[in-house]
Order: C-alpha cells, then sequence, then structure tokens
C-alpha cells in the first residue's frame, strides 16, 4: 500500500502508527524538518528509537554517552549517520543547519548502550552488478540488523536504487512488515514499487508499506536514482533473518547469471 504524506504545519510527516495510521507495521515512523536552532527531544518510556540524518547538519546527543555533529547534504552523499537507544534514553537532536530526520520506534523493554551508526561502522554492499545485465545493481548500507542488534525490534538500513534498475530482486517476501520511505536524487524522479502483484508509482516523499507476507520488489525511472530507507519491525519469536522466500516461479533468477 502506498501512502503519500504530507508534512504537517511543525514540519511532522507521519508514515506510520502503532496504534493509528498504517498500524500493520508495527513502528512509529515519522520524519522530521528541524530548522537552524531548532531541537527535537525524545524521552520514551517503552519504546527504542532509531533517528537517522537524511540531510542537513545536527548535533546527536543521546543518554550522556554520545555527542556527534554530523553531516550530511543529502542522502546519495551514501554517508549515513543515524543514532539507535533503548527506551528510557534521553535523547536532543539539535539542527545545525535546516535539516531533515527521520525517526523509527517500537516496544521494546530491553535496554542497551546508546549507539552511534556513520560510514566507519555501516555495512555496505553493492548486489547485482553482474547480474541479469546489470539490471539489478544496486547499493545497500544497513545500520543495524540482528547481526549486529540482536537487542533490538527493528532493523533500519538504506538502498541506492540505481537509473533504470530493479531492486529488492528477485520477488520475495517475508512475514515481518516493512517500510520503504522514497527521495529521488531529482524531484521529478519516480519509478514503482510492488506490494504483491499491485504496483505503484513511487515518488519523492512517498512511502510504501509491505504487510507482512506480500512480495516486493523496487524498479526506477532511467536517469533517476532511487534512494528508500528500509524498516523493518522483527516479529515476537521470529525475527527478520535476512529472510528472503522467494516467490516460487521468479526463485530460478536468483543464482541466474
Amino acid at each position: 500500500m502506498l501512502f503519500k504524506p504530507e508534512f504537517d504545519e511543525n514540519g511532522k510527516k507521519i508514515l506510520c502508527e502503532m496504534n493509528g495510521i498504517n498500524s500493520e507495521m508495527l513502528m512509529d515512523i515519522y520524519v522530521k524538518k528541524l530548522k537552524k536552532g531548532e531541537k527535537l527531544v525524545i524521552d520514551e518510556k517503552n519504546n527504542e528509537c532509531a533517528v537517522l540524518l537524511l540531510s542537513g547538519e545536527v548535533n546527536f546527543s543521546v543518554g550522556g554517552s554520545i555527542n556527534e555533529d554530523c553531516k550530511r547534504k543529502n542522502p546519495f552523499e551514501k554517508k549515513p549517520y543515524a543514532v539507535h537507544f533503548s527506551h528510557g534514553t534521553h535523547a536532543e537532536i539539535t539542527a545545525l543547519s535546516d535539516s531533515e530526520v527521520l525517526v523509527q520506534m517500537t516496544d521494546n523493554d530491553r535496554e542497551w548502550k546508546p549507539v552511534f551508526y556513520n560510514p566507519d561502522n555501516c555495512l555496505y554492499q553493492e548486489f547485482g552488478k553482474g547480474q541479469w545485465n546489470g539490471t539489478g545493481h544496486r547499493i545497500v548500507s544497513t545500520m543495524f540488523d540482528l547481526d549486529n542488534a540482536p537487542y533490538s525490534n527493528m532493523v533500519m538500513g538504506e538502498v541506492f536504487n540505481q537509473p533504470g534498475r530493479w531492486s529488492s530482486y528477485p520477488p520475495h517476501y517475508h512475514p515481518q512488515p516493512e517500510l520503504y520511505y522514497y527521495q529521488f536524487d531529482r524531484p521529478e524522479g519516480f519509478g514503482a514499487g510492488f506490494e504483491g502483484d499491485t504496483p505503484y508509482k513511487t515518488e519523492n516523499g512517498s512511502c510504501l508499506c509491505i504487510r507482512g507476507g506480500n512480495a516486493h520488489q523496487q524498479v526506477t525511472a532511467p536517469g533517476y536514482e532511487m534512494y528508500y530507507v528500509w524498516l523493518i519491525r522483527h516479529l515476537d519469536g521470529d525475527p527478520w533473518d535476512k529472510t528472503r522466500i522467494y516467490v516460487p516461479e521468479y526463485e530460478w533468477l536468483a543464482n541466474a547469471e
């Protein structure tokens, strides 16, 4: 299901809520615009939280152990900066210039020391460059997943879908819900995202809510690089462990040259 939310008068764009819109995602996710000097304060009693810098320059001050200035002109610099922390942690994100951040939260009673993710400790991978005549070429950065954050109930990463090419391919699914938030390197850029058998036109600032068990694959128009944040909620007792269940008729593509 594609969703095209707008920013409200306070610069907040809600993508999903555990007890509200798109509740099947089992997460609270929103994008927040911050004017220079504005501060976003987070004090969650029950939820873990991750904050990703999309653009601008901010200071992350988290739990008394993280104090980092981060700058990112836009996501296409391929330099992710994010903080991830448990409930009961005080966090302040201060805009040093006009900025935009994405906030991801879900319930979790575990505690851990806050983590700062940056280009030095994020997993950076290239896929599909030599496969299917290069039509599946994409670049993926992973901030945290089950491997490096087994205490978390969430996954956060970024995909850079190369112009005219496919990502999240071959068509596959998993039981855990997943949300994609899209941006393009030019404002008129567009692509297509599938949930199950339904294709949607993906545009700047739109999001795709992929309900558990639905296949999903993406493509972008020639001439436009498509960026999307991918956000997964582990299921209780069934975490996303790089889970890919291929749609049977397309499974042959997984190992095809």
